[in-house]
């Protein structure tokens, strides 16, 4: 009799690191079939407390392990990098010749400029980028452009990754993304100040003057959800199969190897 897959749960942001990860631990494990499955953060989550049974759990925020995890379906997770928010683009890109730190917003916003994010309630990709644009708009001193850059932006994908393959197919000019994102497919980014692109944490209580209102677990609910430093953590489901294998898994993630392949794919290890 065949056994029961080992199941990996991960945000699309994450596949490929999560992929490189895999194939260490078939090394390690190698009678036990692995399955990678990829989502929206917020979806994954959603996954998780619907019945589904997975073995690992990687996600790109800790917000969602927090708020809708913890303690019902995840005893604890641990951290294991950082990134940050970039403008990311391509040589085709529209303005691409003369976009930079200083004239993003302009340059977004000039006609005939198609740019995009993901779906805040799907993916914290999504509402990590509303958050940029509101510190955004008290950095630079120009009120109004938070909802200028909401009004302009005509594309909102599911999470992350299906972005960046509308950057990458050229569906569109410009996407807010991950920079582990834009180095893993050799995209161009610009990278914004550190007061906008939530990558210190040293700013944690500047960023949290930013807030999205994102939809709940139940019909009609809402959630306020306030700015922090982009952290990506990973966990060990409490009806896992096979806890002691996933419980390997974490520690090599977060170990020496397993952080240089993270370092590998562009993501911070911590």
């Amino acid at each position: 009799m065949s056994r029961a897959p080992f199941r990996i749960l991960h945000a699309g942001a994450l596949r490929r690191p999560m992929g490189e990860c895999a194939q260490v631990f078939k090394e390690h494990y190698p009678d036990l079939p692995v399955e990678l499955e990829s989502a929206g953060s917020r979806e994954c989550a959603t996954r998780i407390y619907d019945g589904g049974i997975y073995d690992v759990v990687a996600l790109a925020d800790t917000a969602v392990f927090a708020r809708w995890l913890v303690p019902d379906y995840v005893d604890c997770y641990f951290v294991f990098a950082t990134d940050q928010i970039v403008v990311a683009f391509d040589r085709f890109s529209r303005g691409s010749e003369e976009i930079t730190r200083d004239n993003w917003i302009d340059v977004l916003l000039s006609p005939g400029v198609i740019y995009g994010r993901s779906n805040h309630n799907l993916d914290p990709c999504g509402y990590r980028t509303l958050m940029v644009w509101q510190l955004a708009e008290k950095f630079y001193g120009r009120p109004g452009l938070y909802e200028a850059l909401q009004d302009s932006c005509s594309r909102i994908y599911p999470k992350s990754i299906d972005l960046a393959g509308a950057l990458v197919e050229g569906r569109v000019d410009y996407a807010f993304l991950y920079s582990s994102v834009v180095r893993q497919l050799g995209l161009y980014q610009v990278n914004l100040p550190s007061r906008i692109n939530l990558s210190n944490p040293a700013l944690a209580g500047y960023y949290a003057t930013a807030s999205v209102i994102l939809e709940g677990r139940r019909p009609g609910e809402r959630v306020l959800l306030t700015g922090a430093p982009i952290e990506f953590a990973v966990a060990v489901p409490r009806n896992a199969r096979y806890p002691v294998e996933a419980q390997w898994f974490v520690e090599f993630i977060t170990g020496v190897e397993g952080q240089q392949i993270l370092e590998g794919c562009g993501l911070i290890p911590c």
